[in-house]
């Protein structure tokens, strides 16, 4: 029987899973560096070992209530769409093996959202785990960025200092 190797974490009450070939290492929180002008769910930067990756804050993602870093925060570094990013997440919980026949696919009517981040969702144990796509988490779809030059240009426009 075919099954799938899932890195089981929380947002909140939720628990998400992703597949553990997208996985390439969990941390602990460390510095993030801003970047002026990106949509509000980016949290930065990290530099990891030599190498810069862009940290996504999955709360902030999928507009839940943001909180504080704690010591059970985490950063799941993915690939996705050929690139490498964080996912902040609450807490990483567990790996486990799931059987593919407990694996159903996303539900139609969260398959006809636009946002496709679920790729499946898993049952076990009467737990519902829902599975991501780590690339539908990382596109940015234009009414992402359309909704951040809304909110820009509803801003207050900066004087430019008085010549002298």
């Amino acid at each position: 029987m075919a099954s799938r190797q899932l890195v089981i974490f929380n947002i909140g009450n939720e628990e998400f899973g992703i597949d553990i070939n997208f996985v390439n290492s969990i941390e602990k929180p460390i510095e993030v560096f801003k970047i002026p002008n990106t949509p509000d769910f980016i949290e930065g930067l990290i530099n990891l070992r030599g190498k810069v990756h862009t940290v996504i804050n999955l709360r902030k993602r999928f507009n839940m209530p943001t909180r504080e870093f704690d010591d059970s925060t985490k950063i799941i570094i993915v690939n996705a769409n050929s690139s490498v990013v964080g996912f902040i997440v609450d807490e990483v919980k567990e790996i486990i093996h799931v059987d593919d026949e407990n694996i159903e696919n996303t539900p139609s009517v969260i398959s006809d959202l636009k946002e496709k981040f679920i790729s499946g969702v898993a049952k076990i144990n009467g737990r519902i785990i829902i599975i991501l796509n780590p690339g539908a988490v990382i596109s940015i779809e234009e009414d992402d960025l359309v909704q951040d030059e809304a909110k820009e240009s509803t801003k207050e426009p900066i004087e430019e200092p008085a010549e002298k």
